[in-house]
């Protein structure tokens, strides 16, 4: 008939985090109530994509058939917007009409124009993420010419990478 809000009591038994909740006491023979629970679970990124609850109600009347209990699985879904920020610097590079490379030569003016691309990847969450893969296409070559000599790679922030074929070919 009415909505009241119950007082629910966290701790752990039997190695179990364990909601007691209260629901009346002492409760008319015969009456009929409906709960409606929401649970706030932190810490799910490890847990797999599903959680599960056991629910029991329990008298402390005499034993019955009523204190069996029910689990519940809840599925569990990670959420988190990724943004890809991107950079040259310098942002404009006139390119030469023709350019014409210094073979063996170690100088990397003798290669070409240096261009450095800084990519940044943002987490807006909400969740955390983990085992994030990113995979960059860069045109080194046009009609079978070097376009980009890729020198290096590098990374920031405990992410790691793998060199592309090719990298610094010529050991500038």
């Amino acid at each position: 008939q009415g909505q009241e809000k119950l007082s629910c009591n966290p701790r752990k038994e039997n190695g179990s985090h364990v909601v007691l909740c209260e629901l009346g006491n002492p409760m008319r023979a015969g009456a009929r109530i409906t709960v409606d629970m929401e649970l706030s679970v932190s810490g799910l990124e490890d847990v797999g994509d599903a959680i599960t609850f056991q629910l029991q109600l329990r008298s402390k009347n005499s034993p019955s058939s009523a204190n069996a209990s029910v689990t519940v699985t809840v599925p569990v879904e990670a959420q988190a917007a990724m943004e890809l920020r991107g950079t040259s610097l310098p942002a404009t590079t006139v390119l030469p009409e023709s350019w014409h490379t210094v073979e063996g030569s170690r100088r990397l003016e003798d290669h070409g124009i240096k261009v450095e691309h800084v990519y940044e990847l943002h987490n807006k969450g909400p969740s955390t993420v983990s085992e994030v893969t990113l995979r960059l296409a860069v045109p080194s070559h046009l009609g079978g010419r070097i376009l980009l000599y890729l020198l290096e790679l590098g990374t920031e922030g405990g992410m790691s990478c793998t060199d592309p074929p090719g990298l610094n070919a010529e050991h500038v």
